[in-house]
């Protein structure tokens, strides 16, 4: 399974949520650069200018997440079972370096922006801490090769 395709379905709905936003601000932006373009020479006009690059970055914003969500398999995560850490899992670890305790999510690499949950620490299945606690059991420690130095972590909780 190409795991760079997973989303949660609450991942898919922060995404659509985004492109409802960013459709909702295009109009004002279309407005803004008809308005500027009425101030004359469009060559020195700097509130047309901004106004065109604001609406190119939306445009190509909205075809962006559009196609990349037509591509996504959406995973419901609450028919995955908590035995083992899976796609969706919420992890509570134990980094053995300084004894800290962090609750990670595994998640699909598109929600990393869209993530808000307060608490909880989203992280990547694709990114070095994912995929090594991915399949783990409670209990099990992790040797993970983070681009900070080699971390060992010690499953406590899945959820």
């Amino acid at each position: 399974m190409d795991l760079s395709t997973l989303i949660t379905q609450e991942g898919m709905d922060r995404l659509q949520r985004r492109i409802q936003g960013l459709l909702r601000e295009r109009p004002a932006v279309i407005k803004a650069v008809a308005t500027a373009r009425e101030y004359g020479d469009l060559s020195e006009n700097a509130e047309y200018k901004s106004a065109r690059e604001r609406q190119r970055q939306i445009d190509t914003e909205i075809d962006y997440l559009r196609r990349r969500a037509a591509h996504l398999k959406v995973i419901d995560i609450s028919t995955i079972p908590k035995d083992r850490v899976r796609f969706g899992a919420i992890c509570r670890i134990r980094d053995e370096a300084n004894g800290e305790i962090i609750v990670y999510q595994i998640i699909g690499a598109d929600e990393l922006n869209f993530f808000d949950k307060e608490g909880i620490q989203p992280v990547s299945v694709l990114s070095p801490i994912g995929n090594s606690l991915l399949g783990k059991q409670v209990g099990d420690k992790v040797v993970v090769d983070a681009p900070m130095g080699e971390r060992i972590l010690e499953i406590l909780e899945i959820s």
